[in-house]
């Protein structure tokens, strides 16, 4: 949809919609890092939507302004938790019942690193929300204004670990020009980010390729036993289901035992069963259901004389 004056003197025809449009600019600009070119973030019509609504609200702050006390409220995570701060801004990629996370985290990594019991959270955050695996960017500005991006690979399955962390490290379109960082935890690989101008947005569909490359590479030819290469879960997932289909009293390696043979009397001459079940129609079916209807409200109208 494009956006222009007329459309915006419309919806200005009711305070909500003014209080509305009138925070579009901001959004806008806070998302796209107050249109910084260097950033990479802004296109064409984010530039165009935001010189059209200043110019149609020339009493809005400075974009400056704008920017500043937006940022400096989004970048606070003073007195948030390590779960609360990994929810913040959030998004999710599945294949297969298996899930990623990517969450924003906007402080130094190192500082994110250093906090107290941060393994231990990490891993209760993925184990509560059924997280395979967890990738935080973290993102902060250095004394220059400059952005600085960082990334963290939380997995405790090896080889979906190695898989995430290969696609990022080969990837060339784009390139993230990953420097590995040193790792606290055996489980957590971390990484300073060369090239800022892949966000999280761009980071996307690198997982996802991620994702089908650690399912390509869990393709095990048959009669090999599938369970290598899955995750715990899913392993205990088709273990349960294995076990369920046993009948309880059996071991796996008993036959199941044959069904008792259908009686030759249990049809007499002329059953109607003998020719098989009866064939309904839509038409069979929608007429009883009206008869039903209309002896029900019939019912109904005699009882109440």
């Amino acid at each position: 949809m494009r956006l222009t004056s007329m459309h915006c003197s419309r919806l200005a025809s009711s305070p909500s919609s003014l209080l509305t449009i009138m925070s579009y600019p901001r959004a806008i600009i806070l998302d796209c890092v107050n249109m910084d070119p260097k950033i990479g973030k802004a296109t064409l019509k984010d530039n165009q939507y935001v010189e059209n609504l200043e110019a149609l609200f020339p009493n809005l702050p400075k974009r400056n302004d704008i920017f500043d006390s937006l940022q400096k409220a989004k970048f606070d995570v003073s007195g948030l938790t390590t779960e609360q701060m990994l929810r913040k801004d959030q998004k999710t990629i599945s294949r297969q019942g298996t899930k990623v996370a990517i969450s924003a985290i906007y402080m130094d990594l190192e500082a994110f690193l250093q906090r107290s019991g941060l393994i231990a959270d990490l891993h209760a955050f993925c184990q509560a929300h059924s997280y395979d695996a967890l990738v935080a960017m973290t993102i902060f500005f250095n004394t220059c204004n400059e952005p600085v991006r960082q990334l963290a690979v939380f997995c405790p399955h090896t080889a979906l670990r190695v898989t995430v962390c290969g696609v990022l490290e080969r990837s060339h379109s784009p390139s993230l020009k990953l420097t590995p960082a040193p790792s606290i935890h055996p489980n957590l690989q971390t990484y300073l980010q060369g090239n800022t101008q892949v966000s999280r947005k761009k980071l996307l569909p690198l997982l996802q390729e991620a994702l089908s490359a650690y399912f390509d590479s869990t393709n095990i030819p048959s009669g090999q036993p599938e369970t290598e290469g899955l995750s715990r879960e899913q392993v205990d997932k088709e273990l349960d289901r294995a076990g369920n289909s046993l009948i309880p009293g059996l071991s796996q390696d008993e036959e199941e035992p044959p069904l008792p043979p259908t009686p030759m009397n249990s049809l007499v001459d002329e059953c109607p069963l003998d020719q098989g079940l009866p064939k309904f129609s839509a038409e069979v079916i929608f007429e009883k259901c009206s008869q039903i209807s209309l002896s029900e409200s019939t019912t109904a109208s005699r009882s109440k004389k």
